[in-house]
């Protein structure tokens, strides 16, 4: 330990007396805090600043009509646009916008066709057309710029799907809600009609006892007689406000039929989304099957495949639900197949989602997904397809005739009880008459009395009747149901089809900003490289012992240089983060001292490479600062680099190092910490075992190779 110490303690004498020397270690300590700094500061907050990306957008639309109303999306696009910053939109005509993009103006170009309205207004014919947004990009400007041009392009693309959809649900739900709230508003009305005629009918037994009574007592018919007449006048007006009620029925049963006229094509729509979601799943089998398999398209298209599912399988509820409550109008349970059918395809959308997540998750590995799985995948698109093919094959001929069906059953039944109110109408002069006859008898005797109770049975048909006629509309249907179905929030259920689904972020270690999220990985690069800067410096070997010292008192004495300058290279990179870039580090103290841990191994690494192998060991701690730049997934995570930087990656320290910051910086797990430090500590043993056993063996065996190297005068 003495002439370890003695190499040490002379070594700073030396550098306390050496002005020279000791400007060029202050260099060589502040170079790697530089190297840091700068590179996290450029990295701050990348995605931030993406308005600067400049994006060229034309407008070509001409519009359209859709049910007799102008239309022009490609002018609420841009309206929408001109209010988004996110990016650097540019509105210029087609030609500059190619011109642009071709000469690195514009990183990408976004067209919005002439027919685009136009074709999207097909929605509502036998033969509905997507409508299509040019998007050009030239990718030779930036490797990152067309992965964030190709995000605003999708951006734009569902955010008119979102609007779409709920305009034009909306419109439909909220001519239902109108028609529920007006039924609604006349339901006392038509209740109140009903509970008086089955009060009359159930008095007329009563009103027949006392006819038979009144042969025998005269003065008892005559009582009667004059309940009856003073009943006559509720009679008629109830009659009156039947006839009302019926009208306004029959008013709101035209609307239903209006309603389902403008709902009819945006079902059929819904099923036509429902298999173009079925279709494009078969088609990703083609991407995952293809020979030159591309996990970043894949990963794409799988994260699409899985969105559109989620909200396929949420369109076919509704749609479900839509029909088993208007199947309750129909006889017969007519469109029980088809809803039977859309539980089939509910549950074959759910096993393609559950697909789709295994081959996520495969793909996320970085392997390529089995052939069963996508097999699989693609069987059950086409099931799902043909089936909603069935559907809308048998849509106009049959599902829609059953729907009016309903309908029309409902509005026959009113119509039957709207004749029955007109005919009691009709009939009250003819009881009125009766009834004064009646009275008109008894008061001139009893010899008329036969044939006043020969016309009575006939007023009691009359009611009987129109009694009869409202007990078959309730057995027909209920008209609450009607009510409630009809009722339901137009606005939140146009909102709920547009946007099906939520997806809620939970941020288990926030970190503000993308560049205290680099800093673990830049801070440990720069302590690689300050090791690097010291050992091309600064010499390992001691040339003034005579002898005096082995070759391992040479070895720990000048690494204890070695290592003091490093642990200030540390101190500076690790505290210079924190308190002259700010960047964010939840453990600061930890971040430190992890920085010195870590300093030290790769301090060790690099000088017994260096210390054994001379400039050859030079040579080997650059190129493992190459492998360990892509294999320690630094920047990219490992999964998505070649499989060679995989099959490296648990064997580089930069993979325990750059953990163990980030630990620091997002928030300490310390299995974690542990894992990395029992790695780095494996590695300062390998260092320590290369350096002690082959230091002496290897210096001597190359001792000629050297002098004749700087004979060359080019070499040191």
């Amino acid at each position: 330990m003495k002439k370890i110490g003695l190499i040490y303690f002379g070594d700073l004498q030396r550098l306390a007396k050496n002005w020279a020397a000791t400007v060029i270690i202050l260099g060589l300590v502040c170079l790697p805090s530089l190297y840091a700094w700068f590179n996290i500061k450029a990295s701050w907050d990348p995605y931030g600043q993406t308005s600067g990306i400049a994006i060229a957008v034309t407008n070509e639309d001409k519009g359209a009509e859709l049910r007799g109303k102008p239309v022009n999306i490609g002018d609420e696009v841009v309206s929408s646009l001109k209010a988004n910053s996110k990016m650097g939109w540019n509105f210029v005509s087609r030609e500059d916008a190619l011109h642009g993009v071709k000469h690195g103006g514009y990183y990408a170009a976004i067209t919005i066709p002439s027919d685009f309205s136009a074709k999207i207004a097909t929605v509502l014919t036998d033969n509905p057309e997507k409508g299509e947004i040019l998007y050009d990009v030239n990718e030779k400007i930036n490797a990152i710029s067309p992965k964030i041009t190709s995000k605003g392009a999708s951006g734009i693309t569902e955010e008119i799907t979102r609007n779409f959809i709920k305009t034009a649900n909306g419109a439909i739900f909220q001519l239902f809600n109108d028609v529920g709230v007006e039924l609604e508003n006349e339901l006392p009305t038509i209740e109140k009609v009903k509970e008086v005629v089955f009060k009359l009918e159930a008095a007329f037994p009563e009103i027949n006892a006392a006819v038979d009574t009144a042969a025998k007592d005269i003065a008892t018919a005559n009582e009667l007689v004059g309940k009856v007449q003073s009943r006559i006048p509720e009679v008629a007006r109830i009659a009156e406000e039947g006839q009302q009620v019926t009208e306004g029925v029959g008013q709101y049963l035209d609307k239903g039929t209006e309603a389902l006229e403008a709902i009819a094509p945006n079902i059929k729509q819904d099923l036509l989304l429902l298999q173009q979601a079925a279709i494009y799943t078969e088609q990703l089998t083609a991407i995952l099957l293809d020979a030159n398999f591309d996990p970043n398209a894949a990963k794409t298209a799988l994260d699409i495949a899985s969105r559109r599912l989620t909200t396929a399988i949420s369109v076919t509820d509704k749609t479900i639900a839509l029909f088993e409550k208007l199947n309750g109008f129909t006889s017969g349970n007519r469109l029980a197949p088809t809803i039977a059918k859309l539980n089939g395809v509910k549950e074959k959308f759910q096993q393609q989602l559950s697909v789709v997540t295994r081959i996520q998750d495969a793909v996320n590995k970085g392997e390529k997904p089995a052939a069963e799985l996508v097999n699989e995948l693609n069987r059950l698109s086409k099931e799902a397809s043909a089936q909603l093919g069935d559907i809308l094959n048998r849509y106009d001929s049959e599902i829609l005739p059953a729907v009016q069906q309903g309908l029309a059953t409902a509005k026959k039944s009113l119509a039957t009880a709207q004749s029955a109110l007109t005919e009691a109408a009709k009939s009250i002069p003819d009881v009125k008459r009766i009834v004064d006859d009646a009275a008109q008898g008894l008061a001139v005797g009893s010899r008329e009395f036969d044939a006043i109770r020969q016309q009575l049975p006939a007023a009691e048909a009359k009611i009987a009747q129109l009694a009869d006629r409202f007990r078959a509309f309730e057995t027909e249907g209920d008209i609450r149901q009607i009510i409630d179905l009809l009722k339901n929030n137009f606005e939140k259920e146009s909102e709920f089809f547009a946007e099906p689904v939520l997806l809620k972020e939970n941020k288990l270690f926030p970190i503000p900003n993308y560049g205290s999220g680099m800093s673990p990985f830049f801070s440990t690069l720069s302590l690689w490289v300050g090791a690097l800067l010291l050992v091309s410096l600064l010499t390992v070997e001691v040339h003034d012992h005579h002898g005096a010292f082995r070759s391992y008192h040479v070895y720990f004495g000048r690494f204890l240089t070695f290592l003091t300058l490093t642990l200030l290279q540390s101190l500076l990179v690790t505290t210079g983060d924190i308190y002259i870039l700010g960047a964010y580090v939840a453990e600061k103290l930890w971040f430190v001292l992890f920085g010195l841990l870590i300093s030290t191994v790769f301090m060790l690494i690099v000088y017994t490479l260096v210390s054994v192998f001379g400039n050859v060991g030079k040579a080997l701690a650059i190129v493992l600062l190459v492998l360990q730049l892509a294999g320690s997934g630094g920047t990219f995570p490992i999964q998505v680099t070649p499989p060679f930087f995989q099959a490296i990656h648990p064997f580089l320290p930069f993979t325990y190092a750059i953990s163990m910051m980030r630990e620091a910086v997002g928030g300490i797990l310390w299995d974690i910490v542990a894992r990395d430090i029992s790695m780095l500590a494996v590695f300062a043993g390998i260092a320590l075992i290369i350096g002690l056993a082959l230091k002496k063996i290897i210096n001597r065996s190359s001792e000629k190779l050297v002098s004749k190297a700087k004979e060359s005068e080019l070499i040191h």
